[in-house]
């Protein structure tokens, strides 16, 4: 018989819920190689900062004008462009961005193409403070597709939705009422974790918008459970919060009928308000109901 694990002590649990904290900060990836003992820094002296001058501007006692400094861009020229830039968001305008981001949603014909264009993507900041793209999990076959927010800190580094704690709820909850990931198909309404974990900004969802719904189109679900109120108000237009829309069957048209859409709590928010969760059993009774044919 193995021995039992030693229960940690004080201290051990003490530096296990510091970096808890920083994971759910969103601190979880190093920036350099070696630690940095930023208290011991502060006692050392100030570094000498160099600053450079600008050369002088001379003046031409012939001509009584100004003569910039050898190497200056020609007068009325455009400033030069910064030497770091992120794709098109760095500059895109959101209206344009969306635009852009329809264009290319209706070019997708199947799920692989919509992810290699969303790969492509360059026009939401997020890509570039993201480690990975999310695009979805589960069976693409699958009559049910469930949709949550963003991505996580577990999801970005594994590239799958759903995959820390609220995913581990999420198959729980969905093995209740009979599913699994092999008969569900489970994905984000923005594919790319915002930084620190915050939520995304409405900018950065109207610009994810077109690539959820043409997702949506190509996987073809007869039911939609929106897990969350992000998910909800993006795909109904509806301003209520979850817990007054949670519940509630909403029509989703898709180019050739309309399907059905189903509201209900986020796995993190159950994990938070674990007694919500006779709520969330409600919702899942109904979508079994709903696949039933008994709603």
């Amino acid at each position: 018989m193995l021995d039992p694990m030693p229960s940690p002590t004080d201290a051990q649990a003490d530096l296990i819920a510091y970096l808890d904290f920083h994971v759910e900060a969103g601190a979880d990836a190093a920036l350099d190689e070696q630690p940095h003992d930023r208290f011991g820094e502060a006692d050392s002296p100030a570094p000498t900062l160099r600053v450079a001058r600008r050369p002088a501007v001379q003046a031409d006692a012939t001509a009584n004008t100004l003569v910039p400094p050898p190497g200056s861009p020609p007068a009325g020229s455009p400033p030069a462009a910064p030497s770091r830039t992120f794709g098109r968001a760095a500059s895109a305008q959101p209206d344009e961005a969306a635009s852009d981001a329809r264009a290319r949603a209706r070019q997708a014909k199947t799920l692989d193409e919509l992810e290699q264009i969303l790969a492509e993507f360059d026009a939401c900041p997020l890509r570039f403070t993201a480690r990975n793209l999310v695009f979805a999990d589960g069976n693409p076959q699958a009559r049910v597709m469930f949709l949550g927010e963003a991505p996580g800190a577990d999801e970005d580094r594994i590239g799958k939705p759903f995959m820390g704690r609220s995913g581990q709820l999420l198959d729980k909850m969905m093995k209740a009422v009979g599913l699994d990931r092999t008969s569900a198909y489970i994905g984000n309404i923005v594919p790319w974790r915002p930084p620190g974990n915050r939520n995304p900004t409405p900018q950065e969802v109207a610009v994810c918008r077109p690539f959820v719904e043409r997702q949506i189109e190509l996987v073809d679900p007869d039911i939609i459970v929106c897990l969350g109120a992000p998910a909800t108000q993006t795909l109904t237009g509806t301003k209520d919060g979850i817990l007054r829309t949670r519940g509630r069957l909403f029509p989703y048209k898709l180019p050739n009928r309309e399907v059905k859409l189903l509201a209900t709590l986020h796995p993190a928010f159950l994990l938070r308000q674990p007694v919500q969760k006779r709520l969330a059993w409600r919702d899942f009774r109904a979508l079994r109901s709903l696949l039933d044919g008994k709603a």
